[in-house]
């Protein structure tokens, strides 16, 4: 079942062409990884789907829904986006924060019930700020500050997780939990990923933007290949299968980059 559909995509700034006639699916508990060079059009893409780009043509479907048709806190209740711009600039704890999830849900100053209490401590648990409920947010480092963000989306109970490369900030021990426990999550995931071996451990499916355009899409095993790498990062590479896993590993030597035409 197709879960999220962007369905010819395109999206122009100030004459100019970001994205492209995209047509990319996300099936129901896939995680589905949008790879490219810097300037390709991955965060773009992403920013229609959570609503704060408004695409200049194509639609996007939530269980065959029209997004933009939908009242901003219903698709608030199926979406939820950890952005590059994610920020906290009032000093709230750890606690308020992720309760800020709930929110699409509430109305007005509704106090959480028991059931959405332990919905937050179970996301804080699971995102290992459980720890730090009392902190406030300004006083974490960056990665801490990221996993209380994803603690957040995960408490709006969306049916699509939008993730913006969220392994920035993280230490290798979190970005390895955080990519397991999407993995792990039953969701409908699209994320944005620069580390190709991460991307190729994480995501079911790949899907290579490059000038806007969708260039390759399906398993990674498919997808990354050392042509691909030439002809769309502009590096010479090796792709090898993981020792344990067989999943594909990019092997990249620093001497061996090639100028991009």
């Amino acid at each position: 079942m197709t879960r999220l559909l962007l369905d010819d995509l395109s999206v122009s700034v100030d004459g100019a062409a970001i994205v492209r006639n995209l047509v990319l699916a996300v099936a129901e508990r896939q995680v589905v990884g949008l790879i490219g060079p810097n300037g390709s059009g991955k965060t773009t893409a992403l920013r229609c789907v959570y609503r704060a780009l408004r695409p200049s043509g194509g639609v996007i479907r939530v269980d065959g829904a029209d997004l933009s048709r939908m009242p901003p806190r219903d698709s608030a209740r199926v979406i939820a986006a950890l952005t590059q711009e994610g920020r906290a600039d009032l000093d709230f704890t750890v606690e308020e924060t992720v309760a800020l999830g709930r929110a699409p849900h509430l109305r007005g100053n509704q106090a959480l019930s028991p059931r959405e209490r332990e919905l937050c401590r179970d996301a804080m648990a699971r995102t290992e700020v459980l720890h730090l409920a009392g902190r406030g947010v300004l006083t974490l480092s960056g990665g801490e500050r990221q996993r209380v963000l994803v603690a957040r989306a995960l408490v709006q109970e969306p049916r699509v997780l939008v993730l913006d490369e969220p392994t920035n900030h993280l230490d290798l021990h979190h970005q390895l939990r955080l990519l397991s426990m999407l993995r792990r999550s039953g969701l409908s995931v699209l994320v944005t990923l620069h580390d190709l071996n991460l991307a190729a451990s994480a995501c079911d499916r790949l899907a290579v933007l490059s000038q806007g355009r969708l260039v390759a899409c399906g398993p990674p095993g498919a997808v990354l290949t050392e042509e691909l790498l030439r002809e769309v990062f502009g590096v010479e590479a090796s792709v090898v299968p993981h020792p344990l896993t067989g999943v594909p590993q990019v092997l990249c030597d620093l001497h061996s980059s090639t100028t991009q035409q």
